[in-house]
C-alpha cells in the first residue's frame, strides 16, 4: 500500500491458522518500539554523529497499522458458486496486469542514495528517518495482509488469489526498498519484529475494501503529485528515493483498480443506504488521518518544497474525484467549509498534543484532554454530515488497463 503516502494502510475475523494474526481487538492501542540496528556507528559518529536518535515510536489513531479480516467471509465472497456477480473475466485481465510487473526491475539503488543522506543534517535528517520508518511500516503491513488473503483464497478462488499474492510482492518490493534507504542513514527496521510484536486491528472484509480501494488511490496522487513537483523544482530534490516516485505510483494505481474491480463484484457494498453512509466514512477518517499527519510534520514537505496543507487539498481533491466513479457518494472536499473543519481540527490536535508533552500527572493530563475530544468529535461530525455528493456506478465498461495521468 502506499506509505506514510499511503496513511491508512489497509487492512486485515482473526486467522487462528496463522501465528501472523494475533488476538487483538479493534481500537486498543499500545506502545510498541519498532526495533531498529546499527549500522557502522562508529562510522557514523565519526562523520559527526549523524546517526538518528531512535525512539519508542507509539501507535495511535495516525499512525499506521496492521489489520486482520474474517478470512472465512472472504472466502465466501469469492466463492464463484456463491457470488454469481463476480466477473471472472475483468479478475484474468488484472491478473496479466500484474503478471506482466512492469517494475520489476525499476528499484535499483546507487551510490547517490548514500551520498545524498549523508548530506542531510539537522532536524531534516530526523524527519526523513521518521518518514522512511512509517512508509516501510505502512507498506509492510499491506504485504502482510495481502499475502494471507493470496494464501486463504487459493483453493475458492485462484485467480483473485494470485492476484492478492502478487500485490503482497509489490508491498514487499515497496517495504524493503524504504529499509534500504533507512540503511543510508545507518538505520534498519527489524521487520521480523515488527510482524510478531505489532497488535492487529480488525475490520470486516467490506471495510477493508472501502479503506484499501483509499488508501492505494490517495498513495497515487500523493506520489504523482510530490514527482510531479520536484521534476519541476530539481532544486529541492533532496534524495533520489522521489525519482521512483513516477512508476511507484502505477503499483499504487493498479491496486486500487483491483479493489475497484472487488467493489463491483459486491454490489451489495455499493447499492444501499449504508453503502453511502460507509462510503463518506471511510472517506473522512482516511483525508482526516492524512491531513493531520501531515500537519505535524510540515518539515518534511517544506523541505521538499511544498505548501504542507495545499498540497494535501490538492491529493484529498484528487483522490476524492476518483474515488466518486465507484462510490456512491463521497464527501464535498470542494467546499471551503470542508478545510475550514480541517484546519480546526489541526488546531484541536496540536492542543491535545501540548498537552500530552506537559509534566502533569496522567490524571490531570487526561482531564484536560476530555473538552479537546469532544471538540475534534463535533468537527468530525460537523464535516460528515455536510451535504454529500451522490456519485458512484456499478455500471463499468469492459476493464481496459490504462493511465489516470
Amino acid at each position: 500500500m502506499a506509505t506514510e503516502m499511503a496513511l491508512v494502510k489497509p487492512i486485515s475475523k482473526f486467522s487462528t491458522s496463522s501465528p501472523i494474526f494475533s488476538n487483538s481487538r479493534y481500537g486498543k492501542f499500545t506502545t510498541v518500539r519498532m526495533s531498529s540496528t546499527s549500522q557502522s556507528t562508529t562510522k557514523a559518529a565519526a562523520k559527526g554523529g549523524k546517526k538518528a536518535a531512535k525512539t519508542a515510536i507509539k501507535e495511535t489513531l495516525l499512525a499506521p497499522r496492521f489489520y486482520t479480516t474474517d478470512f472465512d467471509e472472504m472466502e465466501a465472497l469469492f466463492n464463484t458458486e456463491i457470488n454469481k456477480n463476480l466477473n471472472q473475466s475483468e479478475f484474468e485481465a488484472l491478473l496479466q496486469e500484474f503478471k506482466t510487473d512492469y517494475n520489476q526491475t525499476h528499484f535499483v539503488r546507487n551510490k547517490e542514495f548514500k551520498e545524498a543522506a549523508d548530506k542531510i543534517d539537522g532536524p531534516l535528517r530526523q524527519i526523513f528517518v521518521e518518514f522512511l520508518e512509517r512508509s516501510c511500516t505502512a507498506e509492510f503491513s499491506g504485504f502482510l495482509l495481502y499475502k494471507e488473503l493470496g494464501r486463504r483464497l487459493k483453493k475458492t478462488n485462484p485467480v483473485v488469489a494470485e492476484i492478492f499474492s502478487l500485490m503482497s510482492r509489490d508491498e514487499a518490493r515497496h517495504a524493503g526498498f524504504l529499509n534500504k534507504g533507512l540503511s543510508d542513514f545507518n538505520l534498519a527496521l527489524d521487520l521480523g519484529f515488527l510482524t510478531k510484536a505489532r497488535k492487529y486491528t480488525f475490520f470486516k472484509p467490506k471495510f477493508i475494501f472501502y479503506a484499501t480501494y483509499l488508501s492505494e488511490k490517495i498513495g497515487y496522487w500523493r506520489y504523482i503529485t510530490i514527482y510531479r513537483h520536484l521534476k519541476e523544482n530539481p532544486e529541492y530534490q533532496c534524495y533520489p528515493i522521489f525519482k521512483y516516485f513516477e512508476n511507484w505510483c502505477q503499483d499504487e494505481n493498479r491496486h486500487g483498480d483491483f479493489f475497484s474491480a472487488l467493489l463491483k463484484a459486491q454490489p451489495q457494498f455499493l447499492n444501499d443506504w449504508k453503502a453511502k453512509l460507509w462510503s463518506r466514512f471511510f472517506c473522512l477518517s482516511v483525508y482526516v488521518t492524512m491531513y493531520l499527519n501531515d500537519c505535524q510534520r510540515t518539515a518534511f514537505y517544506e523541505g521538499i518544497g511544498l505548501n504542507t496543507k495545499e498540497f494535501d487539498m490538492h491529493v484529498i481533491i484528487e483522490t476524492n474525484r476518483t474515488t466518486a466513479r465507484i462510490f456512491p457518494a463521497v464527501l464535498d472536499v470542494e467546499n471551503p467549509e470542508f478545510k475550514r473543519r480541517l484546519d480546526k481540527m489541526v488546531e484541536i490536535n496540536e492542543q491535545l498534543l501540548a498537552v500530552g508533552e506537559t509534566s502533569d500527572i496522567p490524571l490531570v493530563k487526561n482531564l484536560k484532554r476530555i473538552p479537546l475530544i469532544a471538540a475534534l468529535a463535533s468537527e468530525l461530525l460537523a464535516a460528515y454530515l455536510m451535504p454529500p455528493i451522490e456519485s458512484g456506478s456499478v455500471d463499468f465498461a469492459e476493464f481496459e488497463p490504462q493511465l489516470v495521468y
